[in-house]
């Protein structure tokens, strides 16, 4: 299928808008279809109907409600990942609780937002999500943290329960790999990292994807979620948010 085009040379932002609300739906594509290079190809009512369209359509980004009747928001994003879609997953809904939160984002969502948020907050991180730019709030990752160390950092894998120095690295990272998963873990972009680090930036991109198949994630938010959730086992408690 050939790329749609927005306002400038640029391809146009490809969007799927998922919710079970019909008068959502309509809200949401009046809200950003069309709006900065964006276009809405297409719309489901719920999780099974997001999975068959992603499937149909190739959209680049999906806007996700969680609450739907059948196959829900979660377990849809869940399906997309082992799916192999390279859509990215915008969770979009009313409910801010900090279970829908990270499974969200352990299963491959990169943003995660309120339905109260301001038009243009969408659409910046519609375009954040096609770029490979997850949308870092201070706010969700000091959540995130503090969910982490209430479980005892539940969901880390055995080989990091078993590291003797939870201050540190895991033990089959390195140390360089480490620090560059500190600074994605701080919203750094690979420019900004490779800048500190003295790297190149096709360097950190090794790093990163080094990193990538150690820790078995597959995007910068569930490495970051990682990252925190190892650092928050460390004597010292939970990094700076």
């Amino acid at each position: 299928m050939a790329a749609l085009t927005g306002g400038s040379e640029e391809p146009a932002v490809r969007v799927l808008i998922v919710d079970d609300e019909a008068l959502m739906r309509a809200g949401l594509r009046l809200m950003v279809d069309g709006t900065d290079g964006i276009a809405v190809v297409g719309e489901a009512s719920d999780g099974a109907g997001a999975v068959a369209q992603v499937a149909a359509l190739d959209p680049d980004v999906v806007l996700m409600d969680v609450r739907m009747p059948g196959t829900d928001g979660l377990e849809a994003v869940r399906e997309l990942r082992a799916a192999g879609s390279r859509a990215r997953v915008i969770v979009l809904t009313a409910f801010d609780t900090d279970d829908y939160l990270l499974e969200a984002l352990r299963g491959g969502a990169v943003s995660f937002l309120l339905k109260e948020s301001p038009p243009e907050t969408v659409v910046t991180a519609i375009h954040d999500a096609a770029r490979g730019r997850p949308v870092f709030s201070p706010g969700v990752l000091s959540r995130l943290v503090a969910l982490a160390a209430a479980n005892g950092g539940a969901g880390g894998g055995a080989a990091e329960a078993a590291d003797p120095d939870p201050a540190g690295p895991p033990g089959y990272v390195t140390s360089r790999e480490w620090e560059v998963g500190r600074l994605v873990a701080e919203g750094r972009t690979n420019a900004e990292i490779a800048e500190e680090l003295g790297l190149s930036v096709a360097t950190v991109k090794t790093h990163l994807g080094n990193l990538y198949a150690k820790l078995h994630v597959t995007n910068r938010v569930q490495l970051a979620i990682r990252v925190l959730e190892h650092t928050a086992r460390a004597p010292g408690g939970p990094p700076p948010g």
